[in-house]
């Protein structure tokens, strides 16, 4: 539909589902209300949450809320533009995933959580066909499981140093030495390799994630960490058409420093196995780049000899209007890993066949992800095509965008 001011409503948004969505927001106390005040002195009682329990905002009513609308426990309803820190795929308890746990055949999948990397249950092939690899990015035939994003981005880097060593040692042969000193946390056997990451970025807070973790100070301090490279990542000026050159200026600052970082480190011998970098940063402030910037930066990582890793935990999903933002950048070479988790409902990456490990247990934990997180996806990508939901993704966002203009 085209309304005044060219403001684009996609006729999906438009359909209401009398049985499911709400018709609007509605208060009935400030927010947090009384019952969750109630709630507040309860939890701060427990151990565990003694400082968590100063994040906590209110609490909520996850029986209530439906679609894109959160109900707290004082009966207020919220348009959630947060969706659980940008994780939740299709609203609150969308009808197709109460339908899919309502299915006796799906019980024992629910119930019973293998450990996928020796007990996977007879149709985990089948599954991850009907989910994770009916959306793989371009170019990438495999997918490793896993249970959040940190571990995502973790196991990625450890999979990007073992493809490094690989590489330079030619052969898959491992000597004594090797073997012996990696008990130790020495080289050879723990090559002294880094990844570079962007002032600004978050990949998680894990230990190695942590060190390419550049976002706030609360997330690093008093925690050791590891001599990697950090590149600056580019500040634009806006409006973007008023200030073309300066922008493309800095732009190109910025990968001319990951080029002399990368140089730099290797003279300290250090080498830079790989190149991590999000499509949009996202916790670190919401800063962008232009399409051209990720394809340059591609290139360098090629021409260097880096794994290119695109982290699209909070960007993966659909909520740019293609499945994987990354797919906007036109790259004419695939990026070598793709990690994901909050809206894909368990967590992984994608990686190209070069990047597999050489040997089992290389890449292991208990459960390698969740049988029952790729059923739920594989329900939440029939939902996305049916009810076209890239496209609402795209229009909705014309109009939102449009209408901030409007308020300039």
């Amino acid at each position: 539909l085209f309304l005044t001011g060219h403001r684009y409503i996609s006729q999906a948004a438009a359909k209401i589902d009398v049985d499911f969505d709400y018709d609007g927001p509605l208060m009935k106390t400030e927010v947090p209300g009384p019952r969750s005040r109630v709630s507040f002195q309860s939890i701060h009682s427990l151990f565990f949450f003694l400082k968590n329990a100063e994040a906590v905002h209110f609490f909520c009513n996850y029986e209530e809320s439906r679609g894109n609308y959160l109900v707290d426990v004082d009966g207020n309803r919220m348009l959630d533009l947060y969706s659980q820190i940008s994780s939740i795929p299709i609203g609150y308890s969308h009808p197709s995933l109460i339908k899919l746990l309502q299915q006796p055949q799906n019980l024992s999948t629910f119930i019973n959580r293998p450990a996928l990397g020796i007990l996977p249950p007879e149709n985990f092939t089948e599954k991850l066909k009907e989910s994770l690899l009916s959306v793989a990015p371009k170019g990438l035939s495999q997918v490793i499981t896993m249970s959040c994003g940190s571990c995502s981005n973790e196991n990625a880097f450890k999979a990007i140093f073992m493809w490094y060593r690989n590489k330079e040692r030619g052969h898959n042969n491992v000597t004594k030495e090797e073997l012996e000193s990696c008990m130790i946390n020495q080289p050879p056997g723990c090559p002294d390799y880094a990844m570079l990451s962007f002032m600004g970025g978050f990949h998680g807070r894990t230990l190695g994630c942590l060190a390419t973790t550049h976002s706030k100070a609360i997330h690093k301090l008093d925690i050791p960490s590891l001599d990697w490279p950090i590149a600056p990542f580019p500040r634009l000026k806006y409006p973007l058409e008023d200030f073309v050159k300066e922008n493309q200026q800095e732009e190109a600052r910025c990968l001319e420093e990951v080029e002399d970082l990368i140089v730099k480190y290797r003279k300290k011998k250090k080498i830079v196995a790989g190149i991590i970098v999000e499509p949009i940063q996202s916790e670190g402030g919401d800063n962008h780049a232009s399409d051209d910037f990720f394809r340059k930066l591609r290139d360098i990582a090629r021409k260097h000899g880096c794994a290119f890793l695109v982290d699209e935990v909070q960007t993966g999903g659909g909520c740019t209007g293609k499945f994987w933002a990354h797919e906007h950048w036109g790259l004419d070479d695939p990026a070598d890993v793709v990690t994901f988790s909050k809206k894909m409902m368990t967590g992984g990456f994608f990686h190209k066949e070069e990047f597999r490990p050489n040997a089992p247990y290389r890449i292991f934990n208990t459960w390698l992800g969740d049988p029952s997180k790729n059923l739920m996806l594989a329900e939440v990508i029939k939902v996305i095509k049916t009810e076209d939901l890239l496209n609402n993704a795209t229009h909705a966002g014309k109009a939102l965008l449009t209408g901030l203009l409007d308020l300039q």
